[in-house]
């Protein structure tokens, strides 16, 4: 089955986020909200085309010394870096995650618009979204999520785009990127709804962290709930410390109902003699 919407674009195949749970490997303590793994992150991989593309475009046709190389680089840079942070931020915050992805995706904008500043400013012709140029930037994308890519983490596809960003002609480097930028912020968008769906029906990091609390707490009955019942008269018994005598400092199960009743128990369940001679801690 195609891994694609019917526009064009591909699907991100995490759909809310990384979600790699790395503590699950060996030598690693098990988290309450996994985190990291983002290099798998479909949208981090398109973000970082844009990043080394971008790079090498200002350095090609921006003046170095002008504000628009500096903001242009800035901007693909914040783009891929928050998608990472966010991916870190996850295991302890919601919100920071989805505040984070959202300044990628603010910054991906902000670098789309320079883009076709440099076009239109240059007199440049912009790809429309059916121009056969554009769907065949598009297409690479399509294929590339087609692929089996769990033994490549960390390949960012740049080769498969070279035919375009390695072009002599500004004009189809630039509306290339303009291509790889509308994919990435339509993986972000789907990327932010996943995050906002998985808050509402699961909760943020503290409510997880009670939840867990409570869970733990179940799991583990308190010593007055593992009592045994006194053997003279039947009532529960709670766990007491001797005073003094050949047994002083040792724990033993002594009945509710002293000094009244003197039944004990020793901590192994046995039946004794009464050990607490009235001093109980």
């Amino acid at each position: 089955m195609s891994n694609e919407k019917p526009n064009g674009h591909p699907t991100d195949p995490s759909d809310q986020s990384d979600r790699a749970d790395r503590s699950k490997e060996p030598g690693r303590t098990a988290r309450i909200r996994p985190s990291g793994g983002y290099r798998k992150l479909r949208s981090f991989q398109v973000a970082t085309v844009i990043y080394d593309a971008t790079v090498s475009f200002c350095d090609r046709n921006v003046d170095k010394r002008s504000r628009t190389h500096d903001q242009m680089v800035q901007a693909a840079r914040s783009g891929r870096q928050n998608i990472a942070e966010g991916s870190r931020a996850s295991a302890t915050s919601s919100q920071t995650e989805l505040r984070l992805v959202n300044v990628a995706r603010a910054s991906l904008d902000e670098l789309l618009l320079d883009y076709e500043d440099f076009l239109r400013q240059r007199g440049f012709a912009q790809w429309e979204k059916d121009d056969p140029r554009a769907q065949a930037v598009r297409e690479v994308g399509k294929k590339i999520d087609r692929t089996d890519r769990s033994d490549q983490p960390d390949q960012s596809d740049a080769k498969s785009y070279e035919p375009w960003l390695s072009h002599t002609a500004p004009e189809v480097v630039a509306n290339a990127i303009i291509c790889l930028i509308h994919q990435a912020n339509y993986l972000l968008d789907r990327q932010v709804a996943g995050l906002e769906r998985q808050f509402i029906h699961e909760g943020g990091y503290s409510e997880r962290l009670a939840a867990a609390r409570i869970k733990e707490r179940k799991k583990k009955p308190s010593k007055q709930q593992l009592a045994p019942a006194c053997p003279l008269c039947g009532k529960a018994m709670v766990l007491r410390t001797a005073r003094k005598g050949k047994m002083a400092g040792s724990s033993f199960w002594g009945c509710c109902g002293f000094p009244e009743c003197k039944g004990t128990r020793s901590v192994d369940g046995s039946v004794g003699s009464d050990q607490s001679d009235g001093g109980t801690t």
